[in-house]
């Protein structure tokens, strides 16, 4: 924010002229000067903390429709994952909160949004048992100003699009869970991912409001934070510090690469059905400990004697799903299917990281739960051989 004499702004796309502008009353004014954008045959509105693929791709695919992407720029989030688009005309940055319904609903009064995709949420698990309040504010609480502005627009959407997680239908040892089976969700994340889910199919359920829910696999590609599993394994081993596995038991996830996950939201959006639910993922299941050894040998390149030097077991966090296995044939029978191999996937990312190692070196005191443990993390000393 650039504070001023009776107001607050915040740049769009850093572009002068562009811009949100909140008076000191609370009142909020949207204007939005875009005269070398010519005709708009489509507007977005993308919401979420962080996710920069899913901008980045609709910006360059498609320059003429309008992205307005709405982001408060929280811990997991940094500006430069966007460079790349914050120059371009159809592109509109908004930092606000979902949470802030008198900031949403000015957006829809100004703008005439066609498509939301929802993406806005606190997903750290452990963070979510030491603050579940925080969580059900974001996850279940915005999800409802947002789905109250968009249906009460004066332009309708044309589609609501909620990202949801695999985690809502709790874990299973045999069991593999398509769009129908029960959700049993077993952390306040999921939850409140769950409890999401149930406001965005009542509005389909009572209004027809033209919604879309999604259920992906681990995402995981270039620019991820460091709270999820395989940036922090790459950080910590970047920091000469062994990966904390938690706890003993075999948990394995599967993974779907970014770019997987983004042209099935684009495919969903062209050719999904309103009102049904979509799983997105991939039978690319790694157990966490091969995940670690795999890490390990790209990274520090040691010995297979040496390679569980590497690894540290830590205590477990209080509940621990072992795995979540999806079915995906539903989205699979409109043509999608997953490109990126395992393979190629961690190839591409452990080569980002390795380029990119000071892109999220900043971490502060406001991300207690990764800090503590990058921290707390044992260094490993690797012996130099006297023969050498």
């Amino acid at each position: 924010y650039t504070c001023r004499s009776t107001c607050c702004e915040v740049t769009a796309a850093g572009r002068p002229g562009n811009g949100l502008q909140q008076d000191c009353s609370g009142d909020w004014r949207l204007w939005i000067h875009l005269s070398r954008l010519g005709p708009v045959r489509k507007t977005f509105a993308r919401v979420k903390q962080s996710g920069s693929h899913l901008v980045c791709s609709l910006v360059h695919r498609h320059p003429e429709w309008k992205i307005i992407n709405l982001d408060n720029l929280d811990y997991c989030c940094s500006p430069r994952s966007l460079e790349s688009v914050e120059n371009r005309t159809n592109y509109i940055f908004i930092r606000g909160d979902v949470c802030n319904p008198r900031l949403v609903n000015h957006i829809f009064s100004s703008e005439n949004i066609d498509i939301i995709f929802h993406l806005a949420a606190k997903t750290h698990v452990e963070a979510s048992f030491e603050s579940p309040s925080s969580f059900q504010e974001v996850n279940v609480e915005g999800t409802r100003v947002l789905l109250g502005a968009a249906h009460q627009a004066r332009h309708q959407p044309q589609r609501f699009i909620y990202i949801s997680t695999d985690e809502v239908y709790g874990a299973s040892l045999r069991e593999v869970f398509d769009e129908s089976s029960p959700l049993r969700p077993s952390n306040p994340y999921a939850a409140t991912k769950a409890a999401a889910e149930y406001l965005v199919r009542s509005y389909w359920d009572q209004y027809k409001f033209p919604i879309i829910i999604t259920r992906s696999n681990n995402i995981y590609g270039p620019r991820q934070y460091t709270e999820k599993v395989i940036p922090r394994f790459l950080t910590l081993l970047q920091m000469d510090k062994k990966c904390t596995i938690q706890g003993t038991l075999p948990k394995s996830r599967h993974f779907l690469f970014v770019s997987d996950a983004i042209n099935a939201f684009l495919l969903l959006l062209e050719k999904g059905i309103v009102g049904e639910i979509y799983n997105v993922g991939t039978s690319c299941e790694i157990p966490i400990i091969q995940l670690a050894r795999e890490l390990v040998r790209m990274v520090k390149k040691v010995p297979e004697s040496e390679v569980n030097d590497w690894l540290e077991f830590v205590p477990d966090r209080p509940r621990v799903d072992l795995r979540y296995p999806i079915k995906c044939e539903k989205l699979q029978q409109l043509g999608w299917r997953a490109e990126v191999s395992w393979t190629e996937g961690i190839r591409q990312t452990v080569k980002w990281y390795r380029d990119n190692p000071d892109f999220w070196s900043d971490i502060s005191e406001d991300q207690p739960p990764i800090r503590r443990e990058f921290e707390n993390a044992t260094t490993t000393v690797v012996p130099i051989s006297s023969e050498s």
